[in-house]
């Protein structure tokens, strides 16, 4: 009688424990389910989100495209493509701030009787160059009355000489990032400049020589951006294979594509911070 009783309750432990694991085996596949259900989910906001910042895009709505881009580095900073969206933004920063639009960082200003782009760049440390850019001005004439978008937020760059890149700054966001060349040997200065001139198609004073701009030796390439600093500065590049390398002379070097954007962005007084 005992062992048929002792039997009895094996068998309903072993029932218990069998019910559980079945339970247990269901959990976990519901789970999966969730799991899967969730990341096809993804994919297809994704791809849904994608599409609309492409489409925004396209249609000119460049500030509702970027901030699309942003919600996607913000939310899935995991994602392998998250360096791509980075760039995207980058390149929309630029496409903004060359465009009519207004954004956080520039105003509407009026022109008033007597002003001129040059008063007007003074004013608000900006450069001639980009308030024609941001309005599609092709001559210097201006008229009273009339409204112009202003850039009003200052600008400044990082040189981090052990990545080589270059990174254009306004206040404390990442506006852009270029990549350049910096100097051999360590010859790059490390501290804070300032630029203090800057020149289209440079002559190149070379030791026992003067290069002329348009001469392929001349290896300054399309603009100049000198520092307080003897003869270092950024400039472009007859060159452009041997930019991410350590190999000038000590100056920063970028495409000329590159430095003709930036150039039109920096004004003279503007600050460069390079690091190791």
């Amino acid at each position: 009688m005992r062992t048929r009783l002792l039997i009895i309750i094996l068998i309903i432990i072993v029932a218990v424990l069998v019910s559980l694991a079945i339970s247990n085996i269901k959990t976990k596949k519901i789970d999966l389910s969730k799991e899967e259900a969730q990341e096809e989910t993804e994919t297809v906001n994704l791809s849904e989100i994608l599409n609309q910042a492409v489409k925004l895009e396209n249609q000119g709505n460049l500030l509702e495209a970027r901030s699309l881009y942003k919600k996607l580095v913000r939310d899935l900073s995991n994602s392998p493509q998250v360096g791509k969206w980075q760039e995207k933004i980058w390149d929309l920063n630029i496409k903004l701030l060359f465009s009519p639009t207004i954004t956080p960082g520039s105003i509407l200003y009026e022109i008033k009787p007597g002003d001129s782009l040059v008063k007007i760049a003074k004013k608000f440390n900006t450069t001639v160059e980009l308030i024609k850019k941001s309005n599609a001005l092709t001559t210097d004439t201006i008229i009273a009355g009339r409204k112009l978008k202003v850039w009003t937020k200052p600008f400044s760059i990082v040189v981090d000489k052990s990545q080589n890149i270059l990174i254009l700054k306004s206040n404390d966001e990442v506006f852009k990032t270029y990549v350049v060349s910096t100097g051999k040997n360590n010859s790059t200065p490390v501290g804070t400049f300032k630029i203090v001139n800057k020149l289209v198609n440079p002559t190149w004073y070379k030791t026992g020589a003067v290069v002329p701009p348009e001469s392929p030796d001349n290896i300054l390439g399309s603009r100049w951006m000198g520092f307080n600093l003897g003869r270092y500065g950024i400039h472009g590049t007859t060159e452009p294979q041997t930019l991410g390398q350590q190999i000038t002379q000590g100056c920063i070097r970028m495409s000329n594509s590159d430095v003709e954007e930036l150039f039109s962005i920096m004004p003279v007084g503007a600050e460069v911070t390079i690091v190791d």
